[in-house]
């Protein structure tokens, strides 16, 4: 079993590893591990969370628009059996969220938290330094621009930090709210105006 499981790490890393990824690579990974160490007792379901953190961006092709299912799929055929099979859900469905970045509806407590502070922690870079930020808009700009087209880019791009810029909340649960809510709204503002947006 342990082989089995060192299989699928070298695999994944192997995937994030992949040229065309500039910002959802291996650092990214490392940093949602990180962050979900500092969550503490936050997190119920340590062992799916960390699932998908290493699953969630496991498929990721600029031009397509269900990396996020494809990456689900992929973790359940990969992890099916050999994970308790209420870990791989638990973690197929936070997977699954990163879609639209939005909670389930009808979802029990205990799995809304956990999904929440997934959720939160793969979007807290909007709220990183400036500096951090503008890496991450530059990873970004990276993986698309080859595929899209810069002007195709720069529409698209200030029409997705446009559609945050409305949300009453950037982030689910209430400790990312506080601390990142007011600077990731400055980044994405100075995000708007890089693009001439």
């Amino acid at each position: 079993m342990f082989s089995i499981l060192s299989e699928r790490l070298v695999g994944l890393r192997r995937r994030y590893a992949e040229p065309h990824r500039a910002y959802h690579g291996q650092a990214h990974i490392d940093a949602l591990l990180a962050g979900l160490a500092d969550q503490g007792g936050h997190v119920a379901n340590k062992a799916a969370t960390e699932l998908a953190i290493w699953y969630h961006d496991a498929i990721y092709d600029p031009s397509a628009g269900d990396n996020e299912a494809r990456s689900a799929h992929l973790l359940v055929a990969e992890m099916g059996g050999l994970a308790c099979a209420s870990i791989v859900g638990t973690a197929e469905r936070m997977v699954r969220a990163t879609a639209g970045h939005e909670l389930p509806p009808d979802l029990p407590d205990a799995l809304r938290d956990d999904i929440a502070t997934f959720l939160d922690l793969d979007m807290a870079v909007l709220g990183a330094d400036p500096a951090g930020y503008d890496a991450y808009e530059a990873g970004i700009a990276a993986e698309y621009i080859p595929v899209h087209g810069l002007d195709t880019f720069r529409a698209g791009r200030a029409a997705f930090l446009r559609g945050l810029l409305t949300r009453e909340r950037l982030f689910h649960t209430e400790r990312f709210h506080r601390r990142l809510d007011a600077p990731a709204r400055v980044n994405l503002r100075r995000g708007l105006a890089g693009l001439g947006a």
